[in-house]
């Protein structure tokens, strides 16, 4: 094993020697993080792990006084990159907050790892094995999972024709992924909360092609399905005794013949048309389908989660996740879990003239908003609302732009973040 890097935590101010106002200070073998109390935290000690990061050390322990678990669990974040992981012994600490640490690393790096594989390594089936083996893997072995995935031309048997539409581009198939976590065992328990996640395993934009500079990140237009499925396990391993069902809508949106074209009308299962005026607001068409099955069950609550605008992400940049719904109560305790789990997620507008905006000549609905000054993201939940039976209450909709970083930051590296796991497992246990 290598030497370890020490890092301790201090209130003093580092010595001018550092600069004003440093946040780190170093003596050989060790560095102190110099801490303000007036600001956040967990914010400096993350800022502090990606300088560390970036001097390539291998491998650090956290020592010393002052660390409690969110803060060790900030250091974590911050340390982590896409080549290494994040290399880190967390210190004098008790046998079960190491197990809660570690338990939660494995987690959040699967998360991480999964966005940031490239897309020729994550076809939509294999996103759905992930899935199904990370949930498995950590479920008890007395507490029943099941699981199917619909793949291919079956989904066309299945209805689902969304998902197949955007997919049949690609010589990979599309699939849905439908697992059931039911501790109870009763086959009639009530669903409490169903999870829809958008798996676009790699976005084109098909026939409304993006730019490469737009490209080059879409592999992480994933990131919904694995943020979800990562909620659920953490869940799973923090003492979940809910039922929950887990919707994973996944497909390559691709060019070929066989590619889904402009003007093209589809069918949904519930009997809505919508017209498709842009290939490239394709994670609504596949969520459609995730809703339309989520809701069969009849669930107290409903959940999705979607790399979904470019609007969300100019509105809040790569920060925060943004949250739109008509449910008060629900976005409260959505905001209210984000605080207490130190991530950022900010509640965008939603209202039901927004309904009106994705209006279409030839079918029911369009898949892009009509007109100028439209809210792009507030429109695509808009859509989706067309697929929610009662949209004004016990639905909720997560637009991630604060999944993924195109560019590292003073607090994030490169990639995957993980960011709205913690939001949405807090959800499910509370």
């Amino acid at each position: 094993m290598s030497h370890c890097f020490l890092v301790s935590l201090s209130f003093d101010v580092a010595d001018a020697t550092w600069g004003k106002s440093a946040l780190l200070s170093f003596s050989q073998g060790q560095s102190v993080i110099h801490l303000d109390q007036k600001k956040s935290l967990f914010r400096q000690v993350q800022s502090a792990a990606r300088k560390l990061d970036s001097m390539t050390i291998e491998r650090i322990k956290l020592q010393g006084k002052g660390w409690d678990n969110e803060l060790r669990w900030a250091f974590s974040q911050g340390f982590y990159n896409a080549k290494s992981g994040a290399n880190i012994d967390f210190g004098d600490i008790e046998d079960n907050e190491l197990q809660t640490l570690t338990s939660r690393k494995l987690i959040m790096e699967w998360v991480r790892n999964t966005i940031n594989l490239g897309p020729q390594a994550l076809s939509p089936e294999q996103l759905c094995e992930k899935a199904v083996s990370l949930i498995t893997h950590l479920v008890p072995l007395d507490l029943p999972v099941e699981y199917k995935i619909i793949s291919g031309e079956a989904l066309l048997e299945a209805d689902l024709q969304g998902i197949y539409q955007v997919g049949k581009g690609s010589v990979r198939p599309p699939c849905m992924l439908e697992l059931d976590f039911n501790p109870s065992g009763d086959a009639d328990a009530a669903v409490d909360y169903a999870l829809v996640g958008k798996g676009i395993t790699f976005d084109s934009g098909g026939y409304s092609l993006k730019p490469s500079d737009s490209m080059t990140a879409m592999k992480s237009d994933m990131g919904g399905a694995a943020t979800l499925t990562a909620a659920l396990a953490l869940a799973i391993v923090n003492g979940l005794n809910k039922r929950v069902k887990l919707y994973l809508c996944c497909a390559e949106n691709l060019i070929s013949g066989n590619a889904l074209k402009l003007g093209d009308v589809i069918t949904y299962k519930n009997g809505v048309t919508v017209e498709v005026l842009n290939s490239d607001a394709e994670g609504r068409l596949v969520l459609a389908d995730g809703l339309i099955a989520a809701q069969e069950n009849n669930p107290n609550c409903i959940i999705d989660a979607a790399t979904l605008t470019g609007a969300a992400k100019m509105a809040v940049g790569r920060d925060y996740n943004s949250l739109l719904t008509m449910d008060n109560k629900l976005a409260e305790l959505a905001l209210g879990c984000a605080q207490q789990e130190n991530e950022m997620l900010w509640r965008l507008p939603f209202a039901d003239f927004h309904l009106e905006q994705i209006s279409s000549s030839f079918a029911d609905i369009a898949n892009i908003h009509s007109g100028e000054g439209m809210a792009g993201a507030s429109t695509a939940a808009a859509f989706l609302a067309k697929f929610v039976k009662q949209p004004q209450a016990n639905w909720i909709h997560f637009d991630l732009s604060g999944s993924y970083q195109m560019s590292a930051n003073g607090l994030w590296a490169t990639g995957g973040k993980g960011h709205g796991v913690r939001t949405i497992c807090k959800m499910l246990l509370a």
